[in-house]
């Protein structure tokens, strides 16, 4: 490896959108992202409540079917 050539890792600060605010390293001091593990859906719970809706949705689906099912 060649010395002299590679970037320095710093404490980085990470600021989201939302407001919520991590260190961690990187090659630059500060880092603005617009999606944390604090505001995604996925982690806050609201992925569970779309799945929910589908499930009406499916629910709904099936009631459709079985009546075309006794038609026959």
């Amino acid at each position: 490896m060649k010395t002299g050539i590679h970037p320095k890792y710093v404490l980085s600060v990470v600021r989201c959108a939302c407001g919520n605010t991590f260190e961690t390293l990187s090659t630059k001091p500060e880092i603005r992202v617009e999606v944390c593990a604090a505001c995604h859906p996925a982690f806050t719970g609201e992925v569970t409540q779309r799945v929910i809706d589908t499930e009406g949705r499916v629910e709904r689906f099936l009631r459709k079917y079985q009546k075309y099912q006794q038609r026959k």
